[in-house]
């Protein structure tokens, strides 16, 4: 790491999060906290000016080569600066045709064309690849609100990592494998981690604290010419290993391919990779369906048993993240808006009501539920389970 380099992530490790988070209690202190229009002016050229003149430094050094890593962590923290002024609005992607943040923009793009990855800051970038120094990680504020939520949702994407690595692993064993019995065990166990996880969130985190000065943080940004849209939660392969695999959601699907198509960019190489590769390799579903001739056998039973609850346990963990945190964080605090506020609340760009319908959807699939509109694997699931029960019926008459 050169010397202009540590010194930019020790700016923002300390001076920018001052900024930031004074910034954040003189917003609070107004009826309106949407607001930050002629709010704390001098800070937020503070902000800008201390930032700029780091970066210039940088942008002058040049590609020193450094390896993936550095340079991963180096554009993200470019990426919290520029997001920062974005929160902040000195930024605004509708009033500007080009990003005025100039050595911002050109530091990005050259990195993020460089490594693979989309020039802006990522959510790896404040989870999974978020190093602590001293025992503190990389933050926009120090207000507990951030901590909790990057805290909870670090253990959330962590244990959707442990779940789809455990059942990527029963791909080279296959269905009737007696260790890929141990494998599902595993899965729905992370997956039991990550409803845990989600409910503490769901307990301890205030909801206008989040939506107010956590959430702002994770706006589009425009870098040089093109807008970005916000780091997202589940912009990380496991979630969608998960949907792959247990085949509740199909790779070759308009709305989920697109879905994924958007993704790639905003995840770590190495999810790139692990996702296309999943992507061509069928589900352990439609292996079990293949399986009908074996419904007697003891693996059929004690495998499909365990595959059954891991499907069930993933759809729990979709249900309660729309039904409880979306509804909570987001759809509930929106409400309130001013109507000037209304068209800049999502991460994602589209309008709320849009982004609704996209999770409400993306939930039943996740979940099997029956829809007329929607191709889920309800059916699917119940021949299944009707396997199970009727060799369970034709065993008690024996």
């Amino acid at each position: 790491m050169t010397y202009n380099t540590r010194t930019f992530d020790h700016w923002i490790r300390t001076r920018f999060v001052e900024l930031n988070s004074a910034l954040e209690k003189l917003y609070m202190a107004q009826d309106d906290r949407a607001n930050v229009e002629a709010i704390g002016e001098e800070l937020k050229q503070q902000l800008e000016n201390e930032g700029r003149e780091i970066i210039s430094t940088l942008l002058s050094e040049g590609n020193t080569d450094e390896g993936f890593d550095h340079a991963f962590d180096l554009l993200g923290n470019v990426g919290l600066y520029m997001a920062a002024c974005r929160r902040h609005e000195i930024t605004e992607p509708s009033r500007e045709t080009v990003s005025p943040l100039t050595e911002a923009s050109g530091l990005a793009m050259n990195i993020g064309a460089s490594i693979g990855v989309t020039p802006r800051f990522a959510t790896a970038h404040l989870t999974t690849h978020n190093k602590a120094l001293n025992g503190t990680y990389k933050r926009f504020t120090n207000l507990p609100a951030e901590q909790l939520f990057i805290d909870y949702n670090t253990k959330g994407i962590l244990a959707y990592k442990r779940a789809a690595d455990a059942l990527l692993k029963t791909q080279s064993l296959g269905i009737s494998h007696p260790i890929t019995h141990d494998l599902l065990v595993v899965a729905k166990q992370a997956l039991q981690d990550v409803i845990d996880s989600n409910a503490i969130l769901f307990e301890k985190l205030d909801a206008d604290d989040f939506f107010y000065c956590v959430r702002p943080y994770y706006k589009p940004y425009r870098v040089g010419l093109q807008v970005y849209r916000g780091a997202n939660a589940g912009d990380f392969a496991g979630i969608n290993v998960i949907d792959i695999l247990l085949g509740l959601c199909f790779a070759n699907e308009p709305y989920y391919s697109q879905m994924l198509v958007d993704k790639f960019l905003y995840m770590m190489p190495e999810d790139q990779s692990i996702l296309r590769d999943c992507m061509r390799r069928t589900s352990i579903m439609d292996d079990f369906l293949e399986a009908q001739l074996d419904t007697e056998e003891k693996w059929y039973q004690t495998n499909l048993a365990m595959f059954l609850e891991v499907c069930q346990m993933h759809g729990e963990t979709a249900i309660q993240h729309h039904n409880q945190l979306v509804e909570k964080y987001i759809a509930k605090p929106a409400e309130s808006l001013n109507d000037s506020h209304l068209d800049k609340v999502t991460a994602s760009g589209p309008s709320l009501a849009i982004l609704l319908n996209g999770l409400e959807k993306l939930r039943d699939r996740r979940a099997a539920v029956k829809r007329c509109d929607l191709r889920t694997r309800f059916d699917d699931i119940q021949t299944l389970k009707e396997s199970l029960h009727q060799t369970e019926q034709r065993m008690a008459h024996v």
